[in-house]
């Protein structure tokens, strides 16, 4: 179906805006909206500077990690994946061929939009990286955090399946399951629960007083998800989100870590040290032959000696270890690597101890190995411990997108039907939406070509960029630098972005279709069990 473009004069531009919008600066990333870095994961938060978050939460920029990253996909090479938590495990497993997974969740509210869409490509690229890929269905939190009867989540968890299915994700190959459903998931749920506390869900969520049980159920549930990938053997796990999902990845991690039988650190003498503390002590260690009378056994006391006078800005730290140091006399400064019994059965510590090759010593509540690399230690620790009954959990790791900006300038909303395009909007209403974008062109065609458009500010580019363009970096940049450069007008850009668009859907729907067809043939419950008085 052909249609004669609209005029550049009746585009709408940033000044027709919201003023809190024309200060947008989409060079960093985010929608409009939001001036700080609060991440809400049940709030509606936008994220206005992504630096931020690289500074306040030690998320780090995922051009760091990308050339380490086997064929990345385009959401990865245009920045659309700003920043990962600990994603090297995950890349050095994919190009080795050993064992990982990847595991994203879909809280069904609403219909599936253009915005979940990149969520269920990076499942579906990480499936096809060789990954073992889940996606679950959060019905249990959309029940107790957002109040949705079961016939509701029914609907919208059909709409996400069928989605899912149609991009491309193989059920086959993967794992997709339903909270409620899903036994291994509420029974892990339910050990992780045992080391979550109140004070925690009160300072990562701002639970209170009036906060429902179920609602902090649905939080070590959502732990659970996180982690259920690794219940049959540890590997490196990432979790695809948007950056407010973070103090679910943060939470996730902690939880991990203390599910371990065994914690392995480093140390130089009998006592402990602090992170802090045992950099400042490794610093003397390495200064040795400054103090000691003999350098092959250099003792507590000339080490502390040496770091009272030792210049840094960590002078706490510095005076907290020369004080342990120089409690410890004359006691050898020795490196090796310790094994702390966090969670540990009696059989599992005595099987460690076994397990240690070379010179070892016990301690009541740890075992110090001379002979070992801590990575040797590290994988030993979990062996041990996966042998012994435990989880032998590796934390989890995160990739972060950028969030789209509505359509309409603001922040992609579920609840503003003009804001987004869903994945079920009839082809030509999403043809339509795209045509009354708002978009980042100047006042008037002649000041477009003499100044350029505004791309990095422009709702249509970012269609483009995130989904028209698909693997084609070469149609995306020439897009980015027709505009900038003055030789595309809004109009033509529009028309373009909005014809891709109605193909896009008209073939999304096709699958749609035809997984529609074939749903019974799934091992997964598309209608819930619960439905019962007083369920909803």
């Amino acid at each position: 179906m052909t249609r004669e473009p609209d005029t550049d004069a009746d585009e709408p531009t940033p000044d027709d805006r919201p003023a809190a919008d024309a200060d947008r600066a989409v060079t960093d990333g985010g929608a409009a909206g939001a001036d700080d870095v609060t991440l809400d994961p049940w709030g509606s938060s936008t994220v206005s500077d992504y630096r931020k978050l690289f500074e306040e939460f030690g998320i780090e920029g995922f051009d760091d990690v990308l050339d380490e990253v086997p064929d990345p996909h385009y959401l990865m090479r245009r920045g659309v994946i700003f920043g990962h938590r600990d994603y090297r495990p995950v890349a050095r497993a994919m190009r080795d061929d050993e064992p990982w997974a990847a595991l994203s969740g879909f809280m069904p509210t609403g219909d599936p939009h253009i915005g979940h869409k990149m969520v269920f490509d990076e499942i579906i690229w990480h499936q096809q990286q060789g990954g073992d890929a889940y996606a679950l269905i959060a019905d249990l939190e959309a029940h107790s955090a957002r109040g949705l009867s079961w016939d509701e989540i029914d609907e919208h968890t059909r709409n996400y399946v069928l989605s899912l299915l149609a991009l491309g994700f193989d059920p086959k190959e993967g794992d997709l399951y339903r909270q409620s459903t899903n036994r291994e998931v509420q029974d892990l749920a339910f050990e992780l629960g045992i080391e979550a506390n109140f004070s925690e869900f009160q300072a990562i969520y701002g639970f209170d007083g009036e906060t429902d049980v179920s609602h902090m159920q649905s939080v070590v549930t959502q732990m659970a998800d996180i982690l259920y990938p690794q219940l049959d053997e540890p590997k490196p796990t990432v979790i695809p989100v948007g950056p407010d999902q973070d103090p679910h990845m943060r939470f996730a991690r902690d939880l991990s870590t203390r599910m371990r039988f065994f914690k392995v650190t480093d140390a130089f003498a009998s006592f402990e040290l602090t992170d802090a503390e045992r950099e400042l002590v490794a610093i003397a260690y390495d200064h040795r032959e400054e103090f000691a009378a003999d350098p092959d056994t250099p003792r507590c006391g000339e080490a502390a000696a040496w770091l009272a006078d030792y210049e840094t800005n960590a002078t706490d730290a510095r005076d907290a270890a020369v004080e342990k140091l120089d409690n410890a006399g004359k006691e050898p400064l020795r490196p090796r690597v310790r094994f702390l019994d966090r969670n540990a059965t009696d059989a599992a510590f005595d099987a460690l101890i076994e397990a240690i090759d070379g010179e070892k010593r016990r301690y009541e509540g740890h075992v110090d190995a001379f002979d070992l690399d801590h990575d040797v230690a590290e994988e030993l620790a979990r062996d041990v411990e996966v042998d012994n009954g435990g989880y032998g959990f590796q934390p989890p790791s995160s990739i972060y997108h950028r969030f789209m900006t509505g359509l309409t300038g603001g922040k992609m909303s579920s609840s503003i039907p003009a804001s987004h395009i869903s994945l079920l909007d009839d082809p030509e209403e999403g043809y339509d939406k795209v045509k009354s974008a708002t978009t980042g062109g100047r006042e008037t065609a002649e000041e477009q070509r003499e100044k350029g458009g505004r791309a990095d500010e422009c709702p249509v580019y970012e269609l483009y960029a995130y989904l028209l363009s698909g693997d084609d970096d070469e149609f995306a940049k020439e897009v980015y630098d027709e505009c900038v450069g003055g030789e595309r007008l809004c109009g033509g850009c529009k028309e373009q972005a909005a014809e891709l668009m109605e193909e896009f859907l008209e073939d999304h729907q096709e699958k749609r279709a035809e997984w529609e067809a074939k749903l019974e043939e799934l091992d997964f419950e598309i209608d819930s069990d619960r439905k019962r008085a007083g369920g909803d």
